[in-house]
């Protein structure tokens, strides 16, 4: 089965934050389901940027601290947790079965994860993919759905 593919480009940190609230905007629409966003890029490209206007736009209003050290720092928002994984410092991703990260992956949460490829198999499937790269005059978002519910998703999306 193939699944949609779309690309934004954000010349600005506003629109980053765009971005973000229109996902999340598209994603309230889709709970209590579960999601889960991988992001992927270079150290730098913008990846806890993102992470940090997302779930500022659900709804939390304290700072979004990079769980770099902790692995994963929740969020618990109006009818929704989310969850924000850090793996770039993970040595072994066993590290990950022994916190529970399975436990995690449930419905009327959501996961964002950086750095998802050291995870390995410890983690659920991502229904998107967003991968983003650094450029001199911006980010460059792309946005792959890997689920129907990616793809609903991708198509509640505004921006996208």
């Amino acid at each position: 089965m193939s699944y949609p593919q779309s690309s934004f480009f954000a010349a600005s940190p506003e629109d980053t934050a765009r971005l973000a609230e229109d996902l999340s905007s598209a994603l309230t629409q889709l709970l209590p389901a579960g999601v889960v966003i991988f992001l992927e890029g270079e150290l730098g490209a913008g990846k806890t940027t993102f992470s940090r206007y997302f779930i500022q736009s659900l709804g939390h209003t304290g700072n979004v601290k990079s769980p770099t050290y902790t692995l994963v720092e929740p969020y618990e928002l109006e009818g929704v947790v989310v969850y924000h994984f850090d793996l770039y410092r993970l040595s072994d991703p066993e590290e990950l079965e022994y916190m529970g990260v399975r436990d995690y992956f449930r419905d009327n949460a959501i996961c964002l994860v950086e750095w998802p490829e050291k995870g390995g198999q410890s983690l659920a499937k991502a229904d998107l993919v967003i991968s983003i790269s650094s450029m001199r005059e911006g980010r460059r978002f792309t946005i792959e759905a890997l689920s129907t519910k990616g793809t609903k998703l991708l198509q509640l999306c505004k921006r996208v």
